[in-house]
């Protein structure tokens, strides 16, 4: 059987070059990018697009549309790191763990579309819930999300990296997007089976790379007799087996280590990590940790990969 050849078109952007990086050592693959003087050459990229068994688009949402629109016409397969395509007609949603029997849709599709980074953790720590019943779809959530800076691309790199701009020095986060309707909202909603979109309040912090999204639960939200533990239960049910979805232990109402829920603590793996925490009022308290240039954007695409081409998921991932 030939080796698979897989183009990555926008192989020099942040999640270009992860993909890149974590493809590089593996023989079972080969690994096609355009030379500088072709790298935006719009005939060089049909052509690589139409020849290749698989695209990834690693490109801004324009570029990505454009793109998308050769693959129809020559029939290509592709997979769509930007946010242009998570909730398009005629794309598959690439988060593996979404529900069971979601990886047969990932590895029959022409078109899957990278889950985005917050929603990679939202996704898995509340769409379980509502499956079982434990939170309603009507149910007004909120979200508080903490990012290292490199998630927001080269410029928000060389602004937070700029010794003249000062901010990594600042001892606290720096919340962004108060003004605007986040672009993760769509896919938030649709895939966590919500009825009504949830508030998101997105921060920055003073390190490159993790990420924390906490999602606190009133106790009015949940039906009576619902414990902490019993939540943890179902999430622990839930993603049992799974390689890169790790259900922290249930610690009931134990002091939470300050060190605990660092967010840079899963990074360079292709892991998430959920916890519950319980309050004595009846709240909870769904805390996830990955990292974001990880499994927040290369490492889900190389799962998507993997299984569209027959591989095993795992294959060249750092659990």
């Amino acid at each position: 059987m030939p080796t698979p050849r897989i183009f990555i078109d926008g192989h020099a952007g942040t999640t270009g070059l992860r993909i890149r990086e974590w493809l590089s050592e593996r023989s079972d693959l080969e690994i096609w990018t355009l030379e500088e003087s072709e790298r935006k050459s719009e005939p060089a990229r049909r052509k690589a697009i139409a020849e290749a068994d698989l695209t990834v688009l690693c490109l801004p949402d324009a570029a990505a549309i454009e793109a998308a629109g050769w693959a129809l016409e020559s029939g290509a397969r592709m997979i769509d790191a930007s946010s242009a395509h998570r909730v398009a007609e005629g794309w598959v949603y690439g988060l593996p763990e979404l529900s069971p029997g979601h990886r047969n849709v990932i590895a029959n599709a022409q078109f899957v579309s990278n889950p985005g980074c917050y929603p990679s953790i939202f996704v898995p720590l509340i769409r379980p819930l509502v499956d079982a019943g434990i939170l309603a779809s009507v149910a007004p959530l909120s979200i508080h999300g903490l990012s290292g800076y490199s998630g927001g691309g080269k410029a928000l790199i060389e602004r937070w990296e700029s010794p003249a701009e000062g901010r990594l020095g600042l001892p606290f986060e720096a919340p962004y997007a108060l003004d605007k309707v986040h672009k993760h909202i769509p896919e938030m909603q649709a895939y966590a089976a919500l009825d009504h979109s949830p508030q998101f309040v997105p921060s920055v912090g003073a390190f490159a790379c993790g990420m924390r999204v906490e999602v606190p639960i009133h106790s009015s939200l949940l039906p009576g007799g619902t414990s902490a533990e019993g939540v943890w239960q179902t999430l622990a049910d839930r993603y049992e087996g799974e390689p890169f979805v790790q259900v922290a232990p249930f610690t009931g109402l134990a002091p939470v280590d300050d060190f605990a829920l660092d967010p840079r603590s899963l990074n360079d793996t292709n892991s998430v990590r959920l916890h519950v925490f319980e309050n004595p009022a009846g709240h909870l308290l769904l805390v996830g940790i990955l990292d974001n240039l990880g499994k927040g954007a290369s490492g889900v695409a190389i799962q998507s990969l993997n299984l569209m081409l027959g591989l095993g998921e795992t294959t060249g991932l750092p659990a």
